[in-house]
Formats: structure tokens, C-alpha cells, sequence
């Protein structure tokens, strides 16, 4: 439960990012950098590919310095406008940060290509032991390399995604985070804002989390040209610079910005095909605990019926979540509380709030930012742990590398937040003190997998349909886009979920899908949550003894790939039997589950 007295406990401090917490000096420093890149674009442009090593080390080391020297500012900028995008400051500076970005991506995108024909043609420099220290980001450039297009091309497609897609996703967001719906709640009619009316999914009162879902998707139905439109925008372009560049799947840019390959994804997405009726099972037993013939999809992640209707305030949230780091490791327990005590959070519920939550690196800091929206039901208090835990990888990442070393592949990025989430389960789970609460807990667990791993697929199969019938001629218009969801649901539901009619326009709502940068966002979500369960299994078996292997994973950044990270606590990714071990630690949880009934 929200007090008032928690409202500016739950309201970020963005001053710290900045040296003056002034609108026009923070305008300011964003126009300064674009001058900045004209002044490293003067000095390298046309020189890069004569380079020795160690003047690459030099450069690469001058580009992290003006990444942290400016770091600041436009993070600043960014969690403004995503806390609250309806503040005119904030629009202010955003649009700052989206002319200021462009401009210097299209000023310093020559450096890149460069970089990358260079190493094309002195390959040996990725063993230079000048360079061991960016080794890593070296590896990746090569394979980037057949992929690259010629200055004028690169920096036109900087110019064109401003006003495209970047402008189509934009849009997407703003306008969901502007929409309102109404719903009666104890005879009382609200119209609220869509991070608020998604607590009402997991109310005990199974006809308001019905009608919670009926309001949200007849409304977004209402808009279903705009949503379709800029679907249709974004994968549409993606496509055509598929054709350009060279990628030999739509997957391909995903996989070469994550780090990892088609045969890891491959034997990930074959383990969770297989699995489907894993997941249908627990569906199907949570029914029977529910006293339903049929899950509705309003069910899926209903909180039991016997479950205690404990409401957390922010103080308890806190109070729990930090105790669980702590048990783990007081160094991470400790920057779990700073993360509260120097106000790095925003939760508070509000108009014009992106919707979902975050965590933000501002590496100079060496520390992090978080986004959520916090209405006191447990499965905050979970995303508080997972976010927390992108922070702990934030915290460890910030000391040990330099900003081009965390440039996290997605993959990765989820471990640390994913095994937050264990974390306050275990603690949840020790200080229950009846079945009911164990159970309550265990569900919520499963309930998370179900939903990261299980569901998530669905939005792989789901982008994989959509380029498919792009490429057959087809025209995304709302309907079409909705009977390709359909089609990827149930693939994975099967017979075990009843549907509102309204749930077809699930996709609306996801900003994944419209998200500018490269597609296929979602596979890493799984690939996490398999690769963490399969981690804490290994946690359960040493103890205290894994902590210091935790901790150098997510130490590494991005200076080792996801296989190697893996291989080093003994993980093959690259096999469909290092992926079960992930179903069969979700298969433990149901049986726990099952044990308290």
C-alpha cells in the first residue's frame, strides 16, 4: 500500500546525473557533445584505417571518456520524459536528446566503418596484446563487418530512422502512456491511466481482473490503425534493411547485437517447443486450484484463492528486498540500499509514465536508475528484485569495465535481474509461516517463468509470422496483425486457456515489438530466464561457493561473449540438454507448488 508519505521516497533524484540541475544547462551539454563529435570527427575521419594499434587504443579510449564525460545529461533526459512525458521540460528535452543523438551518430558513424575495414585488412590486431583490454568488442566488430555500409549510406539510414522508425515507436509509446480506461471499481466508476488499471489483473475478485482486461483491449482496440501502422512501419523498414545490408535473416542483426548464434537460439527455442505441454500442464493444475474447468486468460497470473491479501508498503518492500541481497552478499546487499537511500527509484503511479519498468546503468556513477510503477501487490515487490538486479549487474559491471566493454548483450543482461527475483523468493518463502503464504509465493515464481519463458516465445513465433507474410505480399493491416498473434498463441496454449475475444489485440500494447535498434528483442528474455534457473540450481548445490562466480559474470560486461561466460561455469549453451536443466528447475517449483496443496 502507497502512503503519501512515500511519495517522495518513491520520486527519483535526477540532479545527481548532472553538475546543475537546470533545464537550459542540461539543453546545453546535449548541444555541446554534437561539437565534440565534429571536433573527433575532424581529428580521425580518413585516418582510422592507417592506424597501428595502439593509436586504435587511443582512440577507442577517447571515446569512452566523452561516453561518461556526457553520460550524464542525456540520461537525464531520457528518465525524465519516460517518468512523466506530458511535463513540457521534459518534452523540451527529449527532443534535445533525440537531435543531439542523431547528430552525433551520423558525425562519428564513419569511425565504425573504419574500424571495421581496418580490421578487415590487419585482422591480427584483434590479438595485438596493445588492444587485449577491448579484445572482445574487436571480435565483434569483425563480424559486424560484412554487414557494414559506406559512410553516406550509414548516415542516412541515422537520418531516415529519426523521422521513421524512431519516430514510429515513439509515438506507439506516447500515445499508450496518454491512453485512460475506465473500470468500476467498489461501485465507483475511475478512468486510470494503463500502469495503474494493471494491478487490477491480479485482483482476488476474478470478475474485476475480467473486466480490467475487457476495458484495457476494447480500448486499444479503438486504435488499432495507429498501432497496426506503426507496426507495419517498423518491420516493414527492418526488411528492407535486411535487403540492404546483407543479413541473411530477419534474426541476423538481433544475433550478432546479442553476441550469440543461430544454433544457441536454435536449441533454445527447440527446448521450449518441446516443453509446451509443460507449461499447459501447470496452467491446467492451477485451474483445479482456482476451481475452474478452464483457465480464463484473466486467470493466468491470478493470485490464489486462498492466498493472504497482504498489501506491501514501500517501507516493507524495501525492507525485504534489500534483506535478500544482503543474505546473498553484504557488498551487493549495501548498493542495494544506497539504490533507495540516494533516491535512484521512481514508483510512483502517474499520467504520462511508460509503462513497465526498467533499470538505467549510468555508468560514470557506477550505478543505476530504475523505473516502475509501484501499486503494493507482491509481484512489485518482484519486479523491485528484478530491476534491483540489473542494478547489481550495473554496480559490479561500472567498476570492472569501460563503457564500450558494457555494451551487455540482452542474453546477458536479464541474469542478474532474473536471479534477483530467486533471491526474494527464497526470503519470501523462508518467513511464510502458514502453506497458503508458500504457496502464494511458489506461484508467483511460476507464474513469472510461465510468463518470461512460455509467453515470451509466443512474441518470437509471433515477429517470425510477421516478416514471413510481409514478404509474401501481405498487408498488416490490424486484423491480419491479430490473426498472426492468434496463430503464435496458441501454438503455445493450446486447449488450456479461454480467451476474451479482446485479447487479439494483445499486441498493441508491447512496446518490444515497435522498439527501434534492431528486432527480435524478445528471445533473450528466455534465454535468460532457462540459463538463470539452470544457475540456480548450480547456487543450491555450492552455496556461498557460487557468489564469487555470479559476481565475475556479471563483472565481465561485455568483454567475453555469452558462450564463453557460460563455459565458464561449466554451462554448453549450444545443446539442448543445458536448456532442459532450465525446465526441469521450473518443473521443481510446480512440484513444490503441488506439495502444498
Amino acid at each position: 500500500m502507497v502512503v503519501m508519505s512515500d511519495t517522495k521516497k518513491m520520486t527519483w533524484d535526477l540532479s545527481q546525473l548532472v553538475e546543475f540541475d537546470d533545464t537550459a544547462y542540461i539543453m546545453e551539454r546535449m548541444q555541446a557533445v554534437v561539437k565534440v563529435a565534429e571536433e573527433f570527427r575532424a581529428k580521425h575521419r580518413g585516418k582510422i584505417t592507417q592506424y597501428d594499434a595502439k593509436q586504435v587504443l587511443e582512440t577507442l579510449r577517447e571515446v569512452d571518456r566523452i561516453t561518461l564525460e556526457y553520460e550524464g545529461p542525456f540520461t537525464y533526459a531520457h528518465l525524465f520524459y519516460d517518468a512523466d512525458m506530458t511535463h513540457p521540460d521534459a518534452s523540451k528535452l527529449f527532443n534535445q536528446f533525440m537531435n543531439s543523438s542523431t547528430q552525433v551518430n551520423q558525425l562519428t558513424a564513419f569511425a565504425e566503418l573504419e574500424l571495421g575495414q581496418l580490421l578487415k585488412e590487419k585482422p591480427e590486431l584483434v590479438e595485438d596484446p596493445v588492444l587485449a583490454e577491448y579484445k572482445h568488442y574487436l571480435e565483434k566488430m569483425v563480424r559486424q563487418i560484412p554487414y557494414m555500409l559506406s559512410e553516406a549510406q550509414e548516415e542516412m539510414a541515422i537520418i531516415k530512422d529519426k523521422n521513421g522508425i524512431r519516430a514510429w515507436s515513439n509515438l506507439q509509446g506516447d500515445w499508450l502512456s496518454t491512453r485512460t480506461f475506465e473500470l468500476e471499481v467498489d461501485g465507483e466508476v475511475k478512468s486510470l491511466p494503463y500502469g495503474e488499471i494493471i494491478q487490477y489483473y491480479q485482483s482476488p475478485d476474478r470478475d474485476l481482473r475480467r473486466r480490467a482486461h475487457e476495458s484495457v483491449y476494447q480500448g486499444l482496440a479503438q486504435d488499432e490503425i495507429l498501432w497496426a501502422t506503426s507496426l507495419r512501419s517498423v518491420c516493414s523498414d527492418h526488411l528492407e534493411m535486411v535487403k540492404l545490408r546483407g543479413w541473411e535473416t530477419p534474426m541476423t542483426q538481433s544475433l550478432v547485437v546479442n553476441d550469440v548464434d543461430d544454433e544457441t537460439v536454435d536449441a533454445l527455442m527447440s527446448t521450449i517447443e518441446k516443453n509446451v505441454g509443460v507449461y499447459q500442464d501447470y496452467l491446467k493444475l492451477k485451474a483445479k486450484v482456482l476451481g475452474l474447468k478452464k483457465l480464463g486468460n484473466w486467470d493466468i497470473i491470478a493470485p490464489l484463492p486462498d492466498s493472504p491479501e497482504r498489501k506491501y508498503t514501500w517501507d516493507d518492500s524495501k525492507a525485504v528486498v534489500t534483506q535478500a541481497y544482503d543474505e546473498f552478499d553484504e557488498e551487493v546487499g549495501q548498493w542495494m540500499k544506497d539504490m533507495y537511500e540516494k533516491r535512484h527509484i521512481d514508483a510512483v503511479v502517474r499520467k504520462g509514465k511508460r509503462s513497465g519498468a526498467y533499470c538505467a546503468t549510468w555508468h560514470k556513477g557506477e550505478t543505476a536508475y530504475i523505473l516502475q510503477s509501484f501499486n503494493g501487490i507482491m509481484s512489485d515487490v518482484f519486479t523491485q528484485a528484478h530491476e534491483l538486479g540489473h542494478a547489481m549487474h550495473a554496480h559490479l559491471g561500472t567498476r570492472a569495465q569501460n563503457p564500450t566493454n558494457y555494451q551487455i548483450s540482452y542474453c546477458v543482461a536479464e541474469t542478474g535481474s532474473i536471479f534477483g527475483e530467486l533471491l526474494i523468493a527464497d526470503k519470501l518463502l523462508e518467513e511464510a509461516k502458514t502453506k497458503e503464504e508458500k504457496r502464494a509465493v511458489l506461484a508467483t515464481v511460476i507464474d513469472e517463468f510461465g510468463e518470461a519463458a512460455f509467453q515470451v516465445s509466443t512474441r518470437v513465433w509471433f515477429e517470425t509470422l510477421l516478416y514471413d507474410a510481409l514478404r509474401d505480399g501481405k498487408h498488416l493491416d490490424g486484423e491480419y496483425v491479430s490473426k498472426l498473434w492468434l496463430q503464435a498463441r496458441d501454438k503455445m496454449y493450446g486447449d488450456a486457456v479461454e480467451w476474451l475475444p479482446e485479447m487479439k489485440w494483445w499486441w498493441t500494447f508491447k512496446l518490444h515489438f515497435y522498439m527501434p535498434g534492431f528486432r527480435y528483442y524478445n528471445y533473450p528474455y528466455v534465454y535468460a530466464q532457462l540459463f538463470v534457473y539452470a544457475m540456480y540450481r548450480l547456487y543450491k548445490e555450492l552455496g556461498k561457493e557460487f557468489v564469487p562466480k555470479l559476481k565475475a559474470l556479471l563483472a565481465a560486461g561485455s568483454s567475453k561473449s555469452p558462450r564463453d561466460l557460460a563455459a565458464e561455469i561449466g554451462f554448453d549453451i549450444t545443446k539442448e540438454e543445458f536448456w532442459q536443466k532450465g525446465i526441469d528447475q521450473f518443473k521443481e517449483f510446480v512440484k513444490g507448488f503441488e506439495a502444498t496443496l
